[in-house]
């Protein structure tokens, strides 16, 4: 594999970060962090990259994608993580958006396209439900048919930023017959309709991103089926693929990586600084080493994408290493906030016990542990890489 960028590349890598410069704005960044603003500030940015063409990097060019090659999605990935600037929502973009262009009609396509590459309409994943998480296909949501419409009841959970979404793409059960994984549909449902009901969940970081999702007896038109009846598992199996390559994070923690330097070379631990202490030196190496190999792996599962092909497993040992990876930074940054990562009353800023970084720190680390689990537990994913990569 060659490295080398060429100098169209370059030019490349020089614009996108003029664009970042000027574009993600402190005032903007701000927006994102306030919950009132949340919702409106990230819309507005993904807005300019949908002005400049940059919105959906993974999409066919024909449905509004970029037509960049891998080096320029591994360029502007790793410009954008090391700008801080925030990745996009992937639940429209990434997830149901694919879904739509590779199985949905005509006339779905033409509804939903446009809307979500505009991030005009805010979407949620309806995946898991209470007592059905890693086993996915043990789901209980039921939609039985009434005429035009399907009659949906059941709950989804953990179902991030369901608080702010117009829709939810959902798996639910239309037929109990043969195996489990069969008589699953995907159906797209308006989160307005009559008779849903969305339930907060406070995460352990003390953050609302999480939710319940209740539906009783919630019409949904047929109209709104991806696919066939009852072949919902396979849409979903595509889906999961694509989500969990994104899940990886190489760029964000190579990112993580550079700070924690940075922050441990004006640490002073006995005397020098924290990044002279040979363990801790250690310890960054093996996340370094870690993520030189993780890297490589994205680079070929994103040439794979480019030239038509899809994730396949690669997708699970990208979550699996990513995740990994991401938790050990974490790990390795609490470490370095040492005792100023403590919880602090809600009436103190985080700078009054010493530590500017330490409350996020703090978050990011208890936020991180669900990392393994979401997209398909890490132990789901080494099943997956032992039956279809190693043939057990």
């Amino acid at each position: 594999m060659d490295t080398r960028f060429s100098d169209e590349d370059l030019a490349f890598r020089d614009e996108v970060r003029a664009f970042f410069k000027n574009e993600y704005t402190q005032e903007l960044q701000d927006r994102m962090k306030d919950k009132a603003t949340f919702k409106a500030a990230v819309i507005e940015w993904q807005k300019k990259l949908h002005a400049k063409g940059w919105i959906a990097p993974g999409w066919p060019v024909q449905y509004g994608g970029t037509g960049w090659t891998p080096t320029q999605k591994y360029i502007y990935d790793s410009e954008r993580a090391s700008a801080g600037v925030r990745d996009n929502v992937p639940f429209g973009l990434t997830m149901v958006g694919p879904v739509i262009y590779n199985f949905g009609t005509e006339e779905q396509k033409a509804q939903f396209l446009p809307r979500i590459l505009a991030s005009d309409d805010w979407w949620c994943q309806g995946y898991s439900e209470p007592g059905s998480g890693s086993d996915l296909a043990s789901l209980k949501t039921k939609a039985e048919r009434d005429g035009d419409d399907y009659i949906v009841n059941g709950a989804k959970i953990w179902t991030t930023y369901a608080q702010y979404a117009e829709w939810i793409f959902c798996l639910v059960r239309t037929s109990n017959e043969g195996k489990k994984q069969e008589g699953i549909s995907f159906l797209l449902i308006d989160m307005k309709t009559p008779g849903i009901k969305v339930n907060p969940i406070v995460s352990i970081d003390n953050h609302h991103s999480l939710n319940e999702v209740e539906f009783n007896n919630v019409r949904v038109p047929v109209a709104n089926l991806i696919g066939e009846e009852n072949r919902g598992w396979h849409i979903a199996k595509s889906l999961l693929e694509h989500e969990r390559t994104g899940i990886a994070g190489v760029a964000d923690c190579k990112r993580a990586v550079t700070e924690i330097k940075r922050l441990a070379s004006v640490e002073v631990n006995g005397g020098k600084a924290l990044i002279d202490n040979p363990n801790f030196q250690s310890r960054l190496a093996d996340i370094d080493i870690e993520l030189m190999a993780l890297e490589y792996t994205e680079l070929r599962v994103l040439a794979s994408l480019s030239s038509g092909g899809a994730p396949g497993p690669e997708s699970s040992m990208l979550k699996i290493k990513g995740t990994e990876m991401q938790q050990a930074t974490q790990t390795l940054m609490m470490d370095l906030a040492a005792y100023y990562q403590g919880v602090l009353p809600t009436d103190l800023s985080p700078e009054v016990l010493g530590h500017s970084f330490g409350s996020q720190a703090r978050q990011s680390f208890m936020y991180g542990r669900a990392s393994t689990i979401y997209g398909g537990s890490n132990e789901v994913q080494k099943n997956i890489i032992a039956k279809a990569v190693l043939g057990l």
